[in-house]
């Protein structure tokens, strides 16, 4: 275990939204982010779009990153319910793709300041589904706009076309319903410990689904996958078997408590932003999975095996490590560099230009 001191702030980095997206709160709301060379991919989790930021520079060093770019999904694919919200909770880029994955979680109503008690408790008893929730989406970018479309032809000629894993019967959530493990939780609101998707990554064809909750009294929980376009519908995704005959490897990992808030590539591992699984304020973590590409069976990792390597600040009742993405840059002693976006951010991570601000942080592990 790292120092429990969380990791030295480097710098901030400006994240500049339009006037639309924060009138819409995805600046406050922010659930995903990724790199992507010049640009950088984020989500907030009250909308049904992806943005795109690009890169602002001084002196050859990334201050900021602005000129946003906001795409809708429901022009891409067509969604279970329409434009309502997705809840997307994780983005990973890879090869000609951009990924994205909703929550996969059932609802429950909160209680509003203002609500006298039996009201109070009427809404509490009320849980929702909502079915844009419950997505897995593939996007082609198109190399001319280095943005996602709804088809892009290859250099090959290929027609690559957006397709999404979901609708009911036909969702992730349907896949994994008679888990044993996993299959009684998604009955369950996702911050009362039920399930509730909150990061992905891609190695190769595999696509890793990391799971805020459930945490099995003490485990979290990563499913990886190999979806593939179905052959009935190039706009559908199916699941695609792997050598042992399941279509989905379920790994629990040791992250001391926490579930996982994101998943973030590096070589050969998984990095990891664990938290708590509960809507409380507590500890977080970024942990390195070890060697995950080299896994071939679903994996029981124990805490040696997914070490965590840095501490990160979080506040009470706000400022939560929702994101991490790997930076093209080194620190001191050439220690990679993450950037960490977060839930809630705190006033003072909010700039007289109306920008909202990330943190750099080194990686030292």
């Amino acid at each position: 275990m790292p120092a429990r001191e969380p990791a030295p702030l480097v710098r901030h980095v400006e994240l500049h939204f339009s006037d639309e997206s924060k009138a819409g709160a995805t600046h406050t709301n922010l659930s995903a982010v990724r790199q992507d060379g010049p640009h950088l991919w984020l989500a907030g989790d009250e909308t049904a779009t992806v943005e795109r930021l690009t890169a602002r520079r001084r002196g050859g060093r990334v201050t900021g990153y602005g000129d946003q770019r906001s795409v809708r999904l429901a022009d891409l694919v067509e969604l279970p319910a329409g434009e309502d919200e997705v809840d997307v909770e994780g983005i990973a880029r890879s090869g000609p793709w951009l990924w994205a994955v909703g929550s996969h979680s059932l609802k429950r109503k909160r209680i509003r300041p203002a609500d006298p008690d039996a009201r109070a408790r009427e809404r509490l008893a009320q849980v929702v589904r909502e079915e844009n929730r419950y997505v897995l989406l593939r996007l082609p970018v198109d190399p001319a706009t280095q943005l996602p479309a709804r088809e892009v032809t290859g250099e090959d000629g290929e027609v690559l076309t957006a397709a999404l894993l979901g609708g009911k019967g036909a969702s992730l959530a349907d896949a994994l319903a008679d888990d044993p493990l996993l299959g009684p939780f998604f009955a369950i609101p996702s911050k009362d410990n039920g399930v509730d998707v909150e990061g992905i990554a891609v190695h190769d064809d595999r696509l890793y689904v990391g799971f805020r909750g459930p945490v099995l009294r003490g485990w979290a929980v990563v499913v990886e996958v190999r979806p593939q376009t179905s052959g009935k519908d190039p706009h559908r995704l199916k699941l695609r078997r792997f050598p042992e005959g399941a279509r989905y490897r379920l790994h629990l990992l040791d992250l001391g408590g926490l579930g996982v808030r994101d998943l973030c590539p590096d070589g050969d591992d998984l990095l990891v932003l664990a938290g708590p699984s509960m809507s409380l304020s507590g500890p977080v973590r970024v942990h390195r999975w070890l060697g995950a590409r080299t896994h071939d069976a679903p994996a029981l990792l124990r805490a040696e095996q997914v070490p965590a390597v840095l501490v990160l600040a979080h506040g009470e009742g706000e400022d939560h490590a929702e994101g991490i993405a790997l930076l093209d840059e080194r620190g001191r002693g050439g220690a990679k560099r993450l950037l960490v976006v977060h839930d809630s951010p705190a006033a003072t991570r909010h700039t007289d230009a109306g920008a909202v601000l990330a943190d750099v942080v080194d990686l030292k592990g």
